[in-house]
């Protein structure tokens, strides 16, 4: 059965049954390894004071060996850097196993985002929806929770014929900005770059980058790695609905790995 959203109940996150732990270490084993939390700002969701401080994260996959040696769909994990290279968050993905195979990067899913701490920050929830632009009044949509239950923001699918297009929108639905990607999302030895763009388009405020991570690592994985960039006094809420935009990006685009698009091509 699904929810009003879309979302399989069967699939729902259940607090008292998740609980991802953070990879590598929980907590800094090394001085310097995790960013240190500053106060909270005033409006700032809890748990999200660091990205009060930021203007850029980088996301990277981490590489699941099943899927490298078997080719069957795990859930996704992500560890998230600031541009000094201290973690700040740990995404984990919450999918059953046939789920996964079957719906492959369609999937509607929960993304579960956690600090240093382990404590989760902010739900990223995925309906599931059409994946052709033949269909749209279907099209993708992302909603970002923090804390987890309570809405902050929104990314949902623009329809165009040829362009990947989205509308980021806060927690009252209100466009606030918009993002658009290239024509070609697969591209050998470059980064595929999504612009951040104000709402009327004429203004370029950001960007979401899927960085080129090496010819054996696309090819066989499907392990990527983003570079978000944002103002650094843009709204922390916005900041999380264009983080959340990011995960969005990946599944549509680049979970599958350069092999697999060549071979299907």
């Amino acid at each position: 059965m699904a929810t009003s959203t879309g979302y399989p109940t069967d699939l729902q996150p259940q607090k008292d049954e998740f609980h991802p732990a953070p990879p590598d270490n929980q907590g800094p084993s090394k001085p310097g390894q995790c960013e240190v939390s500053p106060q909270r700002a005033t409006g700032c969701p809890p748990g999200l004071e660091n990205l009060t401080q930021i203007d850029r994260l980088l996301v990277q996959q981490n590489v699941e060996l099943a899927e490298v040696i078997m080719g069957w769909e795990g859930n996704n994990k992500y560890k998230v850097k600031n541009r000094t290279g201290q973690q700040v968050f740990f995404v984990a993905e919450e999918n059953n196993f046939c789920y996964r195979q079957l719906c492959g990067p369609l999937r509607s899913f929960g993304l579960h985002v956690q600090d240093n701490t382990g404590q989760e920050v902010m739900t990223l929830t995925r309906p599931l929806r059409c994946g052709s632009c033949f269909f749209p009044c279907c099209l993708q949509e992302l909603e970002i929770q923090s804390p987890p239950g309570s809405p902050i923001g929104y990314v949902v699918q623009n329809w165009h014929p040829f362009l990947p297009k989205f509308t980021v929108q806060d927690e009252n639905r209100e466009a606030v900005l918009k993002i658009v990607g290239p024509f070609c999302s697969c591209r050998c030895c470059a980064d595929v770059k999504f612009d951040v763009l104000s709402v009327d388009e004429s203004t370029k405020v950001g960007r979401i980058a899927k960085q080129w991570s090496g010819l054996l690592r696309e090819a066989l994985t499907e392990a990527d790695h983003f570079e978000i960039s944002f103002p650094m006094d843009l709204d922390v809420k916005i900041k999380a609905a264009l983080f959340g935009a990011c995960f969005l990006i990946d599944f549509m685009f680049f979970e599958q790995n350069l092999l697999d698009v060549l071979l299907s091509g």
